[in-house]
């Protein structure tokens, strides 16, 4: 009976390196697509509880959409998150900083931009 090959320290970084890269892909796309659905939710919400308020102006059904696309984003967004967080290792509070800039506008533009420039960096993508 042979055993199998065990891999080298090259072959498990170059593997990491391969899962780190998928993992912050998807976080990256998720990250602007909440970020832009939560950008447009704001703008959904003033025009339905400011502007068509004060001028009495019906709010058309489809805007109960927008929230629903953007909270279902941020599901996805949270375990896009997680997956990335655990393959490089993040620290609990960076963690929950992450997860939470999907819910405070322009915030998950400014922690994907930070995120990818450092993983970049630390995996050499």
């Amino acid at each position: 009976m042979t055993d199998a090959p065990t891999p080298t320290a090259d072959q498990l970084a170059a593997k990491r390196r391969d899962q780190v890269k998928g993992a912050l892909g998807r976080y990256r796309f998720m990250a602007n697509f909440t970020g832009v659905f939560l950008l447009i939710l704001c703008a959904e919400l003033i025009y339905k509880y400011v502007i068509a308020a004060i001028w009495d102006l019906p709010a058309p059904e489809w805007l109960w959409y927008i929230g629903a696309v953007h909270g279902w984003g941020y599901v996805i967004y949270l375990l896009f998150t997680l997956d990335l967080g655990m393959k490089v290792r993040w620290p609990a509070p960076r963690f929950l900083l992450t997860l939470l800039a999907g819910t405070i506008p322009f915030a998950s533009f400014y922690f994907e931009k930070k995120n990818s420039d450092e993983i970049r960096e630390q995996f050499d993508l």
